[in-house]
């Protein structure tokens, strides 16, 4: 979603990045729009995520305890559980070695999804290249992962279907049918922060105190809810791409 304001941190880290990178994407054929602001917005939002992600990883693991465990440590046990399980119903045998990827999408996703509500901050998933981006990453992981588990040709054959006499029909219907699914999961998570951050933004301008944070709560909960959403499909996704009956 475009921003009236700079964002605050964009604005920082071009500041102190802007002066090298501006320079080598010239050099590599991709001139930035705004050669003092090579960083989008929606980019150094998307690094503030991955700070936050890390240095809570970071948190984490200097006050992991057995014995005494703390509420932050609770709260990421119970969401690697619910990972866990989710995995192991839409990928079945060895689903458990996904779980960092489909427990990082989750985490990213709601975080991206979430920040806009704290003031001075951007929601990145309002903005198509972010949730592009997430979505062209879960097609080639789940599409390397049918090459591993298949082979080039075994994978191909997959995609072919059940039947040799309708591969000529299934094939190029399954891989039009892949790409549409990246097509998908990036247009609907986009949307729906589009229009919750517009909403949210129009309710506060015409009536500032009841009515905001109704919409408030309702970003809250489809951001959890788009989160959810874009942990599920990818992990049955690759669950397509891995199984031995098609």
């Amino acid at each position: 979603m475009p921003n009236e304001h700079p964002f605050w941190f964009a604005t920082l880290l071009n500041k102190l990045l802007g002066g090298l990178l501006t320079p080598l994407l010239i050099k590599i054929g991709f001139p930035p729009g705004h050669p003092h602001h090579p960083i989008p917005s929606y980019v150094a939002g998307e690094i503030l995520v991955l700070l936050i992600i890390v240095i809570g990883a970071l948190m984490l693991r200097r006050r992991l305890s057995v014995e005494n465990p703390g509420k932050f440590q609770q709260t990421m046990e119970i969401f690697l559980e619910f990972t866990q399980g989710l995995v192991d119903e839409m990928i079945g045998h060895g689903a458990r070695q996904y779980v960092p990827l489909i427990g990082t999408l989750g985490i990213f996703i709601l975080l991206c999804n979430i920040m806009g509500l704290i003031p001075t901050l951007i929601t990145p998933t309002a903005s198509i290249p972010v949730t592009l981006g997430c979505a062209a990453l879960v097609f080639v992981h789940y599409n390397i992962q049918g090459f591993r588990q298949h082979g080039i040709l075994g994978y191909f054959r997959h995609l072919c279907g059940p039947m040799l006499a309708i591969a000529i029909i299934m094939f190029p219907t399954e891989v039009i049918s892949n790409c549409l699914r990246m097509l998908s999961l990036s247009v609907r998570l986009w949307a729906n922060m589009l229009v919750g951050g517009m909403l949210e933004q129009v309710s506060t301008s015409m009536i500032p105190i009841a009515v905001p944070t109704i919409f408030m709560a309702l970003h809250v909960f489809e951001s959890f809810l788009q989160a959810y959403v874009f942990m599920i499909l990818p992990a049955l996704y690759i669950g397509l791409a891995v199984s031995h009956e098609h």
